[in-house]
């Protein structure tokens, strides 16, 4: 028996509906808010989601819970409703393998590569990021005064763009977690940048929110809610950050230095600070603390390897005066605690490259959404894994069996291949290693998972 490579995971559609409008027969047409491919004729398009509408109604008479996938030998679909009424829906194809047997080609597809736990994550993501950006579907009514087409415009102009970014083949469980990557600092180091963000927004009143980085670690931040910052993280990490540093690295953009000084230029905001009458580009997002999806605009201002993300609400004034006068404290504080980190950042990083351990390891805690991994040769671009692809689905197996029992727990596996592979849930955190030693026994692996906590998770925020 003898096959070919197995296809990777792809997208084949996804929409955006609501079932409240078009309820009038020959106007099902309104229902659909958003579709992709925008290629597919409108008969298709209206019997798709008629035939998702049917689901969901139909799994309604059986559970509470909404409906959240259906399985076909072919495709997987995700249901997800963000909003009442407002239905969400992504289908991505089943990887196959064709084989040769007796003669006769025969397909066999594998199911048990595609997790729902994976593709619910990256749909309830590609929610969040358009709310991040644009507000919720209710807020963008209401504005609108209950215009739907107002609401269609936003998320044609959104989704196009965002869809052709979405790394379906590469989801995986960090997709699931989502979380933030802390940079463990010493003490005296944290409590200076805290007292320089509170300095700087006492200063500058203006100034709502604030989040500092170090080499797109999160250090702090003041203000913001947690779930905001965490889509806020995923949005710099995985595209404002690579896009800005491939322009740097082709010259597209001609942001440069005050040249007073100090190494500061804003990542977002004017490009040219002598230019009264250019602000530039900048991105708005809607965060939710003192209100309901408050509308600010966001400055992200660089040093070295530290960046600072300064939200203003929309209705305070700001130009390009202002942020000569922010350039001007930011640019030299800034450049001087990106140098005293740097030192701090390189030690550690020597200290924990000087060994290559046997094992691979990912941690998460709910609390403060800090994630720690080493199972991904390039966190951000996902261009590689450090295990067998197998290996990682399992671990999005072991979760998904942990999630579903509210209890603490541990799941052992060894694996055909001689690797061991661990899962423990206790306390809010969630910690899976990836051991590959081929005569160790049940003994050897707790010991070895006792050891990597004590040398790696010692501490998430501060250094010993």
């Amino acid at each position: 028996m003898s096959g070919i490579p197995t296809d990777s995971i792809a997208l084949l559609n996804f929409f955006v509906f609501n079932p409240e409008y078009g309820t009038r027969e020959g106007e099902e047409e309104k229902k659909i808010l958003f579709y992709h491919p925008p290629e597919v004729d409108i008969d298709t398009k209206i019997k798709r989601v008629g035939l998702s509408e049917a689901i969901v109604k139909f799994s309604e008479t059986f559970s509470d819970r909404p409906c959240q996938s259906l399985h076909t030998q072919k495709t997987r679909q995700v249901f997800l409703e963000p909003e009442p009424s407002f239905w969400m829906i992504m289908t991505v194809s089943i990887p196959f393998k064709e084989k040769s047997l007796d003669g006769q080609k025969v397909t066999e597809y594998r199911d048990d590569h595609v997790q729902d736990s994976v593709f619910e994550a990256i749909l309830g993501q590609a929610y969040k990021m358009f709310k991040l950006f644009n507000g919720t579907f209710t807020t963008i009514l209401n504005r609108a005064n209950g215009e739907v087409e107002a609401l269609k415009q936003r998320l044609e102009h959104f989704y196009s763009k965002y869809l052709l970014t979405v790394k379906i083949a590469h989801g995986d469980i960090l997709d699931i977690f989502n979380g933030i990557h802390f940079l463990p600092l010493d003490k005296n180091t944290y409590l200076r940048i805290q007292c320089f963000i509170n300095s700087l927004e006492a200063t500058f009143p203006f100034l709502k929110y604030t989040a500092f980085l170090y080499n797109e670690k999160l250090v702090c931040r003041s203000g913001l809610e947690q779930e905001d910052m965490r889509i806020m993280y995923k949005y710099l990490t995985s595209s404002l950050f690579p896009t800005y540093m491939e322009q740097e690295l082709h010259g597209v953009h001609s942001r440069t230095s005050s040249g007073f000084g100090h190494y500061g230029k804003f990542m977002t905001g004017p490009p040219d600070l002598n230019d009264d009458h250019n602000m530039g580009k900048l991105p708005r997002v809607f965060v939710n603390t003192e209100e309901l999806d408050e509308e600010c605009y966001l400055i992200v201002y660089t040093a070295l390897s530290a960046t600072i993300c300064l939200l203003v609400n929309v209705r305070s004034p700001l130009n390009v005066p202002l942020c000569r006068k922010l350039d001007s404290v930011l640019g030299p504080q800034m450049t001087k605690l990106a140098s005293d980190i740097s030192d701090q950042y390189n030690k550690r990083v020597a200290a924990l490259n000087s060994s290559d351990p046997v094992f691979k390891y990912v941690y998460f805690n709910h609390m403060n959404l800090a994630q720690q991994t080493t199972v991904h040769i390039d966190l951000q671009k996902r261009s590689g894994v450090n295990i067998p692809h197998d290996i990682l689905r399992l671990l999005g197996d072991i979760n998904a069996d942990l999630t579903k029992d509210c209890d603490d727990g541990e799941t052992i596996v060894k694996t055909s291949s001689d690797y061991w592979v661990v899962g423990k849930k206790s306390d809010q955190r969630e910690f899976y290693v990836v051991i590959n030693q081929r005569n160790a026994n049940l003994l050897d692996i707790n010991e070895e998972v006792k050891r990597l906590c004590s040398t790696y998770l010692n501490s998430i925020f501060f250094l010993d």
